[in-house]
């Protein structure tokens, strides 16, 4: 009797242990992941910012191309 007891007292404490290790390990993925996904983020508003000062230029081009093409019609007449 007194073996089934000790065998239930050493497992209950090797759940406690196991519990105790998933915890922890769960604690630090949590914070890796909220790590990688800040950097996620941060990288994504810098290409965000990338391709608006992208679309900026290319409008900016548009627009002189507009003009080159109005003054070589006032120069040829």
């Amino acid at each position: 009797m007194e073996s089934i007891i000790v065998a239930i007292i050493a497992g209950g404490m090797s759940l406690i242990g196991v519990i105790i290790t998933n915890a922890n390990s769960n604690k630090n993925i949590e914070n890796q992941l909220k790590t990688a996904q800040a950097v996620t983020d941060t990288k994504i508003e810098q290409l965000t910012e990338e391709v608006r000062k992208h679309n900026s230029w290319a409008d900016r081009i548009t627009a002189l191309e507009v003009k080159v093409e109005e003054l070589k019609r006032r120069v040829d007449g």
